[in-house]
């Protein structure tokens, strides 16, 4: 594990720290309009959870104004305050570097990656836990970022929430090392919403219009006290829109995977600008072969015309989940170091 940062003291409320225990049990409260999102419904940017996926975080090693990004947390619970674990995922060496942050009610954070772990390129999770650092039910987390690279590449992307279904997380106590989570159906003991098994990114643009468009995949699990799952053989076809699809495939020894879309990447037959040539576009869908991985990610569009051109536009959108890995054999794990929250 790489070494640990601590966050600025100002993000550390204990005084008005309240409720925590409470958390396991509760997931909304009447003061909302409106009926709650349930435990179950499938995982996404768009809901609360207990755990949080930031799909790309990055700084300069040196000069972060041109590349940086700025990640936000907030607990939207009125009454009950949670410790979040933090773990800064590094995308080429799988290596994790954690902290924990502390949230009272209805509190928002927000910090910069070059403060916290400056010249890394990778994914963040952030999970809910108690004072004794395991695991709990706090269905009311939700994040987003603010991402900038060096290359013009920049945007927006919301955390991407899992919801704890469980009541009680079992296995982890004081004298824990680790806690084990599961990404799985309803009624499996830690169980969070499952993860996608094929993921997609929509309408995909042409070189020739000056579009650079950056893929970003991520494989989630593995043992985050050693070190994230790589992600290994992937398999992928991309469509013109004719409906015509062509396969491909790449492997990766990270647990994140990045390139920007050309004529290299991804190596198909024919090139990539002989199926989306100028003016027309595309799409993406992509999967793991290993049958218990999870895969998550995101695109970045830039074009430095977008100041000149009506039809050239930036921007930054998660990979769309089209399956989800199977109960069972399919099912992924996530092991966590265990470590008092110290709120």
């Amino acid at each position: 594990m790489r070494t640990s940062h601590k966050l600025p003291q100002w993000l550390f409320s204990c005084a008005l720290f309240i409720l925590l225990s409470a958390s396991a049990t509760l997931d909304a409260w009447a003061a909302d309009p409106g009926i709650p999102f349930p435990s179950s419904a499938a995982s996404s940017d768009q809901k609360t959870g207990s755990l949080l996926v930031y799909n790309i975080y990055t700084s300069g090693s040196t000069n972060f104004t041109s590349q940086n990004s700025r990640l936000a947390l907030t607990n939207t619970s009125d009454v009950l305050g949670v410790a979040v674990h933090l773990f800064f995922v590094d995308g080429a060496t799988c290596s994790v570097a954690d902290s924990y942050v502390c949230l009272t009610a209805n509190q928002t954070i927000n910090f910069l990656a070059s403060d916290l772990d400056p010249g890394v390129t990778g994914y963040l999770i952030a999970l809910a836990v108690n004072a004794q650092g395991c695991p709990v039910r706090h269905n009311f987390l939700v994040g987003d970022l603010y991402v900038k690279f060096s290359s013009g590449h920049s945007g927006n992307l919301g955390a991407e929430a899992f919801a704890a279904q469980y009541d009680t997380f079992t296995g982890c106590n004081a004298t824990s090392s680790t806690a084990s989570l599961v990404f799985d159906v309803p009624g499996v003991a830690n169980s969070y919403n499952p993860l996608p098994r094929t993921v997609a990114t929509d309408n995909l643009p042409d070189l020739s219009s000056n579009n650079s468009t950056m893929l970003i995949v991520n494989r989630i699990g593995g043992n985050l006290a050693t070190g994230a799952s790589t992600l290994g053989a992937i398999a992928g076809l991309l469509y013109d829109d004719g409906e015509n699809g062509f396969s491909f495939t790449f492997t990766s020894g990270a647990c994140q995977f990045r390139s920007t879309l050309s004529n290299t990447f991804p190596r198909t037959a024919p090139r990539f600008e002989t199926i989306i040539p100028a003016g027309r576009s595309g799409w993406i869908k992509l999967y793991a072969d290993n049958t218990a991985a999870g895969l998550l990610g995101a695109t970045i569009n830039h074009n430095s015309n977008s100041t000149i051109a009506a039809n050239a536009f930036n921007g930054a959108r998660n990979l769309h989940h089209l399956t989800y890995n199977n109960s069972g054999s399919g099912t992924v794990s996530l092991t966590i170091p265990v470590f008092p929250a110290g709120c």
